[in-house]
């Protein structure tokens, strides 16, 4: 049993799968690295997206190139491996066309550019930051701390609004005010609200708008422009100070009112059920 031992590590098939086995050692750490310094020299130039990609395309391509050699110094016909691959590869394909749409769909998404890792974007009713966007998918973070994937071919195919593409964005509030009240005055307590207010930007300069005459309130929009991460905060504190505003100057805010008339039969008989019931 010894001399077998002995006779085997002094074989070329040992050394061969000795030299196999440090070809894949080396190719992990080898291609670890190289991703690692492609990430950062690819990160000082371009977005976080298109490094993550390039990172992930180097630690494969090198990862492969050292798995290759490995399996040739292993003795096997790469020629053959090769084929076999094409062939599962077609046959893969035929099987998973939605997988192979989803692939050309990211790589449109990749040359468009319509949004990168960070931007808080909206597809349908689900709204989220995006943590990675891969070939098949991108995937989302909600608000309320939810883990979402979204296939790339629907992404093609939906309307998605960017909503963090622009370092700044309008709050438009619609209001209602009672037929009594002063336009002109409700403009200028919505003007120095907005003014008050240290989220508001002063450039653009806010916007309002008489909208329509409705059934029961004269409808307006009162539009404040601010810094795309004091979005939220704005609207909670911006209606907040319009409502105290408003109460401290006497502005009425309507609700739908309706006046309901009785014709004389309609009343007499409304009268006889109600004696009817005593």
């Amino acid at each position: 049993m010894i001399d077998l031992v002995l006779n085997y590590l002094d074989s070329d098939k040992f050394f061969s799968l000795l030299q196999a086995a440090l070809l894949f050692t080396v190719g992990f750490l080898a291609a670890s690295l190289m991703a690692r310094a492609t990430y950062k020299i690819c990160l000082k130039r371009f977005s976080p997206h298109h490094a993550s990609l390039s990172r992930r395309l180097v630690y494969w391509l090198v990862l492969a190139l050292f798995i290759a050699s490995g399996l040739k110094q292993l003795g096997f016909n790469l020629g053959v491996l090769l084929g076999a691959a094409g062939v599962l590869s077609v046959a893969i394909g035929f099987a998973s066309q939605t997988s192979v749409s989803n692939l050309i769909s990211g790589l449109f998404l990749i040359g468009e550019r319509p949004f990168q890792i960070g931007d808080t974007i909206q597809v349908g009713n689900t709204t989220g930051e995006i943590l990675s966007i891969d070939l098949l998918s991108i995937k989302l973070r909600t608000f309320d701390n939810l883990f979402v994937r979204i296939p790339n071919e629907s992404l093609i195919k939906t309307e998605v609004t960017n909503l963090t593409r622009f370092p700044i964005r309008r709050l438009d509030i619609k209001i209602g005010v009672g037929y009594k009240e002063n336009v002109h005055q409700v403009r200028q307590v919505l003007m120095q609200v907005a003014e008050q207010n240290p989220l508001s930007l002063d450039e653009p300069n806010p916007l309002f708008q008489f909208l329509s005459f409705a059934d029961s309130s004269l409808d307006l929009q009162f539009s404040v422009w601010t810094r795309m991460e004091n979005y939220r905060e704005l609207r909670t504190s911006l209606l907040e100070e319009i409502k105290i505003a408003f109460e401290q100057k006497g502005i009425e805010i309507p609700f739908p009112q309706r006046d309901i008339k009785l014709s004389r039969e309609s009343a007499a008989l409304l009268k006889g059920l109600k004696n009817d019931e005593s």
